[in-house]
């Protein structure tokens, strides 16, 4: 099943077979949770709501047409859910004081001198990624962690294909700025 596409895996999850969720679970769950902890930047919160996303999904799973490229439409529910928790605390609370620690803490052990350089560089880029709005880093983060195609994103957040284009073309451009300067 490795080589199987994520679409034929649906299929065959939606018709019961346990295992074609394993292999979807397995391909997806660090993307995801790392798309959830980069927009809430604690740990225990992505934990929640990635559950939220899987439940969800598995709800739904009838209802999943082919047509609707997996990824997209587990972003999709996954982007609502971001929806639904923001517009429940009808604002964007600031980051945990410890956010980038508890960022460090995902990586793998290494040498102290390489933590700490990946450190700052992630540090950097979430410091740049922070001051972009948040229509520009959501559509930089679907592309560039997520590798969806802009029509995808243009699917997830309600875009055109264009104006998916142009933000993600202004996120690299502040980007850019921000971490050369």
């Amino acid at each position: 099943m490795p080589e199987t596409s994520d679409e034929a895996l649906m299929l065959a999850y939606a018709a019961g077979d346990g295992a074609a969720f394993e292999h979807l679970y397995a391909r997806h769950r660090l993307k995801l949770y790392r798309y959830l902890l980069r927009h809430l930047r604690d740990n225990a919160l992505a934990d929640e709501l990635f559950q939220d996303v899987w439940q969800k999904m598995i709800a739904a799973r009838n209802e999943w047409q082919p047509d609707a490229g997996f990824s997209a439409w587990l972003y999709t529910i996954a982007h609502h859910r971001l929806g639904d928790h923001w517009r429940s605390l009808k604002h964007r609370p600031p980051p945990p004081v410890d956010a980038d620690e508890r960022l460090a803490r995902l990586a793998d052990g290494q040498t102290p001198e390489r933590v700490l350089s990946d450190f700052e560089r992630r540090r950097q880029l979430q410091l740049a990624l922070d001051e972009l709005p948040s229509e520009q880093r959501e559509v930089l983060l679907l592309r560039l962690e997520q590798e969806l195609t802009l029509e995808e994103i243009g699917s997830i957040t309600g875009a055109g294909r264009e104006t998916v284009k142009s933000r993600l073309r202004y996120a690299m451009d502040k980007l850019r700025a921000r971490l050369l300067s």
